[in-house]
């Protein structure tokens, strides 16, 4: 038995009760590893305050090293994860905010406040955001749901707007994988859709998956009802439009629509307008500008409401406003 004295076990030969236990502290000691080295990968890649977009169409990095209050934003489909620091989200009221202990999905667009509340150069923001291709998502999504056995999402479910999910070793893992490619080119070049695919793959089994197959699948009626408008910001869309738009009577779809992102469709289109609004008026553009861009017709009733919405006249915000390119 000498022999075996050092002799080091596969986790499989150690005793059944501390067989979990064991592959626990392991699996978590792999997730605290990956995660650092994702950390060090941006980092690196980062060394200043800044978004920049990496040779992978679709991710991006980002560093933030000042405080910024939560200002109006416009999130399309995406993962964010954070490495180091905390960030912030509101939608219609509710704040989610989240770290390095969970990522963000957001399966449709959004009209939220986002900030960086806590971000400094001793304690700065880092992350990774993953822009999630509706099509691709579909297209996995049913295969997960095939090889499952069919068992698809019911209809009556409805997606949620925002997710928090915890960082398992499947998504750690995959993100891994995937950053590792922007050292490479070839690797870059051969394997980053597969990459990318195995990190939606991930997003789909992890603590956010009902979340993003409600979304991206079958039956996502209200996503899809999003999409559109968000096409047609410029345009007078009515309930009754949506709701024809998905083939929904007006009284169903105002109640799904309402369970999915919290707001009623109206609301939900004039915070989607305002938005975009605040958004261009911060980039340059003048206040008439901004608002016949979404749609608005009277500049009196685009004051008003804007007023209302965040507590400052379009003037007021034009002269004070600027939105960070990673809010947006």
């Amino acid at each position: 038995m000498a022999g075996h004295k050092n002799r080091r076990f596969p986790l499989d030969y150690l005793p059944n009760r501390l067989n979990p236990i064991a592959k626990m502290k392991v699996l978590c000691q792999l997730e605290c590893m990956s995660k650092d080295q994702i950390k060090n990968l941006i980092e690196r890649r980062l060394p200043e305050a800044g978004l920049v977009d990496t040779a992978l169409k679709g991710v991006q990095l980002f560093r933030v090293t000042e405080a910024m209050p939560c200002v109006p934003a416009v999130y399309e489909p995406t993962v964010v994860a954070i490495l180091s620091g905390t960030k912030e989200a509101v939608l219609d009221g509710e704040h989610h905010v989240y770290g390095s202990d969970k990522y963000l999905l957001c399966p449709m667009t959004l009209p939220v406040d986002a900030g960086t509340p806590l971000a400094s150069k001793d304690d700065p923001l880092l992350g990774v955001v993953i822009a999630l291709e509706p099509r691709k998502m579909l297209e996995l999504t049913m295969e997960v749901e095939t090889a499952a056995g069919g068992n698809r999402q019911s209809r009556d479910g409805v997606p949620s707007a925002l997710a928090l999910a915890a960082w398992d070793t499947g998504f750690t893992q995959a993100l891994l994988r995937l950053l590792e490619l922007l050292d490479n080119p070839v690797d870059l070049e051969v394997l980053g859709q597969g990459r990318l695919r195995e990190s939606y793959y991930a997003v789909l089994r992890g603590e956010a998956g009902a979340a993003a197959r409600r979304a991206f699948g079958v039956g996502n009626e209200i996503a899809r009802t999003i999409d559109y408008l968000s096409n047609h910001l410029n345009e007078q869309v009515t309930i009754d439009d949506m709701a024809d738009h998905v083939g929904m009577s007006r009284a169903v779809f105002h109640r799904r629509f309402k369970e999915a992102t919290t707001m009623s469709p109206i609301q939900f289109v004039k915070s989607m307008r305002l938005n975009h609004a605040a958004m261009k008026i911060a980039e340059g553009k003048t206040v008439s500008e901004a608002a016949w861009d979404v749609g608005y017709q009277s500049s009196s009733q685009f004051s008003r409401e804007f007023k209302r919405m965040y507590g400052q006249s379009p003037r007021q915000w034009s002269n004070a406003a600027q939105v960070p390119q990673l809010l947006n």
